[in-house]
């Protein structure tokens, strides 16, 4: 049985990883920073299920688990807290939210 070799999960998870910290620092639309959060714990997912493919072991499912419900609980919180915000404040950038401060 012929395996993907460790170093491609990692370059695919860097490059994923990369995106997702590109999409954070450069949008600044919220909606795009929440996806791209999420691009980024898919990325470290990848990483723990390629290491755990190359060293046999079932650490890095169970981190892939852990890590997809904080994924879900924290899409869910913060897609809640831009909606408050654009119904509150009608702001659609994170530059529009550092200008509301007191």
């Amino acid at each position: 049985m012929r395996t993907i070799p460790l170093e491609a999960y990692m370059f695919l998870s860097i490059l994923i990883f990369g995106l997702g910290l590109f999409g954070i620092i450069i949008r600044r639309n919220l909606v795009t920073v929440l996806m791209s959060t999420e691009l980024a714990l898919n990325a470290v997912n990848i990483a723990f299920i390629g290491a755990d493919a190359h060293l046999s072991l079932a650490d890095g499912q169970i981190f892939a688990l852990f890590i997809i419900a904080l994924a879900a609980a924290e899409a869910a919180v913060g897609l809640g807290i831009i909606i408050s915000i654009f119904r509150l404040r009608r702001v659609e950038s994170t530059d529009e939210i550092t200008d509301m401060r007191g």
